[in-house]
């Protein structure tokens, strides 16, 4: 008899997108022994998704002036079990284990195994990792649309650039003349297609196709599938882009990162990105023994957040925005270097 898993998430798409991996890799150890279903925050990451089977479950929302108690409470919703072999697991990487986020400044293990390492101590079951990236699946019929940027009349192969940010991780900000100075260097050479949410920051780029706010998720993973590569901070844009497969059939999709001193490199890059970071070189990156300072905001915000007691030591104004100096420290003449060795040099098939 198959183990039935409802596995329970609400995090962010980047976070997602690392968890479709350990679900790919629960199936691939242990195939024919586990029926997985999901509720999570975006479950378009999960469409056509070979993995996931539809459990019979339901989530009720409270109803007027109820509280749900903790131990029942999904992210605002009660689960109720219409099967009653349905395990419930609540997923996360925020343990004392190997690969969790408590353990990424000075472990060795990559964030893939954080949700790995947290499933199999709650299954009883050891999880080897396949592959270093996440599992995002494309269908047929998803492959045969052509590209929102084609869709236009334009049939040149595009890179995505992710230029914005959100308002409270303003620490993952880089300076927008930088975005601009890529732009103009590759006039007429490449195309830079800029994406992000609507709410987020997002400098106006000038020589760009703007879809910012114009791409619901699963269009935004289409949208990856036909680029060429992405140029973005460490966001959901970089998770996806390892994870979804390429239009001409390769997995390894240019992908260039910019990390600062933020987070820890062992436990964010994958290795076929070029993730320009500077951890080790500026002294706000190291704390004791310690890599990466996880601090998420250049100014205070006022919501409320734990993170206006922790921001930047030394952000850096420059156009009007603040940024971490180890963020400014980045060059565009770095990133624009590394663009012309990966058109000179990646694989063509």
């Amino acid at each position: 008899m198959r183990r039935k898993l409802l596995l329970v998430t609400y995090l962010s798409p980047g976070d997602l997108t690392v968890f479709t991996a350990t679900i790919r890799d629960l199936h691939k150890a242990y195939p024919n022994q586990f029926l997985t279903d999901i509720d999570v925050s975006r479950p378009a990451i999960f469409e056509n998704n070979p993995y996931i089977t539809k459990l019979d479950w339901h989530k009720e929302d409270p109803k007027e002036g109820e509280t749900i108690p903790p131990h029942e409470n999904y992210s605002g919703h009660r689960i109720i079990k219409h099967d009653q072999e349905i395990e419930i697991i609540r997923c996360n990487y925020d343990g004392n284990y190997p690969g969790s986020i408590n353990k990424s400044c000075t472990g060795v293990h990559h964030f893939l195994f954080g949700y790995i390492h947290d499933l199999e101590r709650k299954i009883n079951k050891i999880i080897p990792l396949t592959e270093f990236r996440g599992d995002i699946h494309i269908s047929e019929l998803e492959k045969s649309w052509i590209s929102q940027i084609e869709e236009m009349g334009i049939k040149n192969k595009f890179w995505i650039m992710m230029a914005g940010g959100k308002f409270d991780f303003t620490c993952k900000w880089w300076n927008p003349k930088k975005y601009q100075a890529i732009v103009d260097h590759f006039k007429g050479k490449l195309l830079f297609v800029q994406c992000g949410e609507i709410n987020h920051f997002n400098p106006k780029l000038k020589g760009v196709i703007n879809l910012v706010g114009k791409t619901d998720l699963r269009q935004f993973i289409r949208l990856m599938y036909h680029s060429s590569g992405v140029i973005c901070p460490v966001t959901f844009a970089m998770h996806l882009s390892a994870a979804v497969p390429m239009k001409n059939g390769s997995k390894f999709r240019p992908c260039i990162v910019l990390a600062g001193g933020r987070e820890p490199t062992q436990w964010e890059a994958y290795p076929y990105h070029q993730f320009l970071h500077r951890c080790g070189v500026i002294d706000c990156s190291m704390i004791d023994d310690k890599i990466g300072c996880w601090r998420s905001r250049c100014q205070t915000v006022g919501d409320g957040d734990k993170k206006d007691n922790n921001t930047c030591s030394r952000p850096v104004t420059t156009h009007g925005i603040k940024i971490p100096k180890c963020m400014d420290m980045i060059s565009a003449e770095e990133v624009i270097t590394l663009i012309e060795q990966y058109l000179e040099f990646s694989p063509k098939k």
